[in-house]
């Protein structure tokens, strides 16, 4: 997206959430309030202390607002009672990158009795630690890798392995590498070891051993042979066009575009920037089957406009909560129980059905059903396809530096952008993406790209249509977007 100021819409929660407010929608009010100005209200530190779910939702609240002056209040939350408001304690401490707040991370990383608390923990550390460098101590290096190999839940043990990560080139990297790749040879979930081979590959390609990124060649999960490849290509040298050459022909088609990129990375020509044809004798699955789902018109909230005019969403067209728990770790990498928002992009080469995740981003959900209902996204261009990692649309002028005028505030969540996750596109400058800058633009990753959870907002995922992003290239279109039956 381009670099640019734009206006950013003060006005969307000035109105109540219904007509005859309950104190529970006065707090949503009051949370959403706080959330869009990012501020420290004291009436959302107040909420702190009252009903788990809203408390839980105020402590996401105050992480968002990024202010230190949030820090202290989070960080004697941090030994709540309650699983759900400790969960979320942590991980607001995390989005503050709270240094003080690190042993206590630390500690519920290791021992908290929550997978959920352990997750957000991790999620803290990494935070924290990614934002100073001199944080990388031998306590945290045990930590995480102790979490890594020996964590009951799978989910915990392939988040802590992406924490890793953030301690990349500090001392001890080859010691860490080499202890990540006795994880990966031990463990038997697929989930996990994808993890385990992209913090190799993200963070030790140099000094991992080489057996274990070969080893991850033969791996029977796809996703782990395109962190294998990534591996093997970032780090080159003497053995690794040998080993690599083979990976073209893959039987899966993501590894084959990987395979090419990575050859090319040792060739030191440039990555393929934009798809514009798809590269020949790619073993592509079966074509998705047409989605015939009837339309659907909710009775309340978002209809559609008479005119394709965007507008940005008003607080009634916020959908209801959905319970925020976290009874383990899943519940926070994915949808929460209940009814989700789901739409079906017809696109020039099929159907792509998303599910939406609005108890993580309720803004960034109104603002795409918004956008939907109004014909905005019918006939967009997907003007960015880049092999193995995202294709991307949302701009009228179907180059990538359009937009409705508007911004939307970010909404971190701990969903992890693995495969198949829809997000917001942001502007840049200098090389890094500018907070609150998201508008119509989004994503859908093609494989797992964690390095992009620190900054962009995830908020749905897909749930039929892969064969189909399989075949775009940019050329292709949306034809049009439509609302499906909540599921």
């Amino acid at each position: 997206m381009r670099i640019l100021a734009r206006t950013f819409v003060s006005c969307v929660f000035a109105g109540s959430f219904v007509s005859a407010a309950s104190p529970s929608d006065d707090a949503r009010h009051v949370i959403a309030l706080a959330e869009l100005q990012r501020s420290v209200d004291p009436r959302v530190v107040a909420l702190l202390d009252g009903e788990p779910q809203t408390a839980a939702r105020a402590a996401l609240a105050l992480g968002r607002s990024k202010k230190p002056e949030a820090r202290g209040i989070l960080r004697q939350r941090l030994g709540a009672a309650n699983v759900t408001l400790r969960t979320f304690a942590a991980y607001g401490e995390g989005l503050l990158a709270d240094p003080a707040a690190l042993p206590v991370e630390v500690r519920l990383a290791r021992r908290d009795p929550s997978s959920a608390v352990r997750y957000a923990a991790v999620d803290a550390v990494d935070r924290i630690v990614g934002a100073d460098a001199t944080l990388g101590t031998p306590a945290i290096s045990a930590a995480l890798l102790d979490a890594v190999a020996h964590d009951p839940d799978a989910t915990v043990r392939g988040h802590a392995a992406l924490a890793l990560v953030a301690l990349r080139g500090r001392p001890g990297s080859t010691q860490r590498a080499s202890r990540l790749a006795d994880a990966f040879a031990r463990e038997r979930s697929a989930d996990v070891r994808w993890h385990e081979m992209w913090a190799l590959f993200r963070g030790y390609a140099f000094v991992a051993p080489r057996a274990a990124l070969v080893r991850g060649l033969r791996d029977s999960s796809d996703v782990v042979r395109i962190e294998a490849v990534r591996a093997l290509g970032k780090r080159g040298g003497a053995g690794a066009l040998q080993v690599l050459q083979p990976m073209v022909g893959d039987r899966s088609w993501r590894v084959q575009e990987q395979a090419r990129e990575a050859l090319f990375q040792i060739a030191k020509k440039p990555f393929t920037d934009h798809l514009k044809l798809l590269p020949m004798g790619l073993h592509l699955p079966a074509p998705d089957a047409p989605n015939t789902e009837p339309t659907y018109a909710p009775q309340t909230g978002i209809t559609p406009a008479t005119s394709t005019k965007p507008q940005a969403p008003t607080a009634d067209e916020l959908l209801p909560a959905i319970p925020l728990v976290a009874p383990n770790a899943a519940t926070l990498d994915g949808p929460l129980p209940g009814k989700h928002p789901r739409v079906r992009i017809h696109t020039t080469k099929g159907d792509l059905v998303v599910r939406l995740f609005p108890e993580w981003a309720p803004y960034t959900v109104a603002n795409f059903l918004n956008l939907t209902a109004r014909g905005y996204y019918d006939n967009n261009r997907w003007f960015r396809i880049v092999p193995d990692f995202v294709v991307q649309t949302g701009d009228p002028n179907d180059n990538g530096e359009g937009d409705a005028g508007y911004t939307i505030p970010a909404e971190e969540n701990p969903v992890e952008q693995r495969s198949a996750i829809i997000s917001m596109g942001m502007n840049y400058e200098n090389n890094h993406p500018i907070r609150d800058s998201a508008g119509t633009q989004f994503y859908l990753t093609i494989s797992p790209q964690p390095h992009l959870d620190r900054d962009f907002t995830v908020f749905g995922e897909l749930e039929s249509g892969m064969a189909t992003i399989a075949r775009l290239v940019e050329s292709d279109r949306m034809i049009k977007v439509e609302r499906l039956q909540d599921r």
